[in-house]
């Protein structure tokens, strides 16, 4: 496949897939607005040609939609993963003949990993010190800290073993030579971090801009702690990757086909205050302290292209790589965890917040050992609510899911919230950051139940509207949290929705109107073992049973931060020039 940016650029123009916007615009939230406004119908890559304050193109919304993921990335990746899942399930025991049937993946297996190179088009030009001033980094809304990286490539080592990692963690610039790096808990970089300061030691870190598509991927797919990036990058794209040693004798070899390296050293136990950030759950995650980058030098291309993107409301970009990235990986559940037939995580939840898996239950009660299972695997140990079911299911259709498992489930045995656990550092629904709880619902074999899909009765106080998302959920409209905040409990118990299994308390009715929008107001805003009431609650043998309805307050909260919103001024510029941006 691709080799680099320039390779996937000219595969978007023969396929009439990019737009070039050559009037001048401004890297400070204007690229931002235009950008999801193009994302928002469907539309094409953008490449703004004449940026304000920097001599730098800028391209965006590369993989705003599925055929830009498929020029990207192809078939071949996602077949090659089948047939590594069908091979090591046809070879136990091993046998000659059969090895012999897969001698094309022993070729194929000879093309990954990384080689060296001497000739490095990112090293044509070499600033030290540097000037990260001159990147037209973007500052996506208008309550963000600063300007971000929002598609760096951060490589690097573990001290201890030698291991690498390469991930995908945002980089706030603060002046021409320093940024922060936003090392979020369970991430590979941050542990190599710790070893580092354990050590008393700097870590050498090389943030790499532009370069193959695979590695983009390979940056943000959820592999296990000590599989390789790289390894999955090469795969994806169809070759080894190539590496150039640094000019800095002390630093990680360089990306050689990268548009931009920013080379340096993130110090032991230096801190700086790194945010807020306008995320992709739609939320600003805040200010905290965060490590520091020192860069020491930056190299870039002759002609070097910014890539960059941008994060919100779902859906943005992040939305049709994590499905991509899903369905690539997916035949390998089973094999890593085989009571596991099928799993998803919604992009519309920014993915941690709920995922749901089809599991084996061949024995009383095996759906909570793959439930654990997954809970304890790696970034899906993040994981907030997961829904489980033993029949096979489109888990994509969350609306068919959910009534499947509302179906199905007994609330006296299965369904269970655990406090006290880790939670993704941009989920702020607990009130402290990386603290909260998980919650884990089943519902398996056959149908207990007809669903209820109409609601006819009286609203109690402090209820405004009432409308079904889906068979046995419904969804109403309450007054604030800060007004009413035991709006939950008296809801589970007054009798009038003892017909329904969930019910969800929004601010706005208008939450049901779509499966995304419910999915995204629902599950980024609440914590299960705070926010979830019952009819009733009884304690046997230390497991908590409960009877419906179950009742989610999925209001705001007043310590919660605040939606992305578009500033009107930079709403009201769009709009002004928007034929000057396409020429129409």
């Amino acid at each position: 496949m691709h080799k680099n940016l320039r390779s996937f650029l000219d595969s978007l123009r023969a396929e009439k897939e990019i737009v070039d916007i050559d009037a001048k615009v401004d890297p400070y939230l204007e690229i931002a607005e235009i950008h999801r406004r193009v994302i928002e119908e469907g539309g094409k890559a953008l490449m703004f040609r004449n940026v304000k304050g920097s001599e730098f193109p800028v391209v965006t919304n590369l993989f705003g939609t599925i055929k830009r993921i498929e020029l990207a990335f192809g078939r071949k990746p996602q077949e090659f993963v089948k047939r590594a899942v069908h091979m090591a399930e046809d070879l136990l025991p091993p046998k000659l003949g059969k090895l012999w049937g897969y001698r094309d993946m022993a070729i194929t297996g000879l093309k990954l990993g990384t080689k060296s190179v001497r000739n490095a088009p990112v090293l044509e030009v070499q600033q030290s010190p540097p000037e990260l001033t001159e990147i037209p980094l973007l500052q996506l809304w208008h309550k963000d800290g600063g300007h971000f990286v929002t598609l760096p490539l951060v490589y690097t080592e573990s001290p201890v073993s030698g291991k690498h990692n390469l991930g995908m963690y945002r980089i706030q610039r603060y002046d021409d030579e320093t940024t922060g790096i936003h090392w979020q808990i369970g991430k590979g970089g941050g542990f190599h971090y710790y070893e580092a300061e354990q050590r008393n030691e700097s870590l050498p870190i090389n943030v790499f801009i532009g370069g193959p598509p695979s590695m983009i991927l390979a940056a943000i797919a959820p592999l296990p702690e000590d599989v390789p990036e790289l390894m999955l990058a090469s795969l994806l794209g169809d070759g080894k990757i190539p590496l150039a040693e640094n000019p800095d004798k002390a630093g990680l070899r360089v990306l050689a086909e990268s548009e931009f390296v920013i080379s340096g050293i993130v110090p032991p136990k230096e801190r700086r205050m790194e945010g807020p950030f306008g995320d992709h759950y739609g939320y600003y995650s805040l200010e905290h302290d965060y490590p520091v980058i020192r860069a020491k030098a930056v190299y870039h291309r002759k002609d070097a292209i910014y890539p960059a993107t941008v994060v919100g409301k779902p859906r943005q970009e992040d939305f049709f790589i994590g499905d991509y990235l899903q369905e690539l990986l997916s035949p390998l559940f089973p094999l890593v965890m085989p009571a596991v037939r099928d799993l998803w995580s919604y992009g519309e939840t920014g993915f941690h917040s709920l995922a749901a898996a089809v599991v084996r239950e061949r024995y009383a009660r095996e759906a909570l050992s793959a439930g654990f299972r997954i809970l304890g695997e790696g970034q899906l140990s993040l994981t907030k609510f997961l829904l489980l079911t033993d029949k096979p299911q489109d888990l994509s259709d969350f609306k068919s899911l959910f009534e499947h498992i509302l179906a199905r489930v007994d609330w006296r045995s299965d369904f269970f919230v655990f406090d006290r656990t880790s939670f993704d550092t941009l989920d702020y629904a607990s009130g402290k950051i990386n603290h909260g709880s998980k919650a884990m619902l089943v519902g398996v074999g056959d149908a207990k139940r007809e669903l209820k899909r109409e609601f006819s009765g009286s609203l109690p106080e402090g209820i405004g509207k009432a409308k079904p998302f889906c068979g046995g959920c419904l969804v109403l409209e309450a007054s604030s949290y800060d007004d009413d905040q035991e709006i939950g409990r008296r809801v589970a118990e007054c009798g009038e929705f003892d017909e329904w299994q969930v019910v969800v308390l929004h601010d706005s009715i208008e939450y049901c109107e779509s499966t995304e929008k419910f999915l995204w107001a629902t599950w980024t805003r609440f914590n299960p073992s705070t926010d979830i009431f019952a009819k009733s609650q009884k304690v046997t043998n230390n497991h908590i049973s409960y009877d419906s309805p179950i009742v989610i307050d999925a209001r705001m909260k007043s310590w919660y931060p605040d939606e992305v919103e578009v500033r009107s001024d930079i709403s009201d510029l769009v709009d002004k020039r928007w034929n000057e941006y396409f020429g129409k």
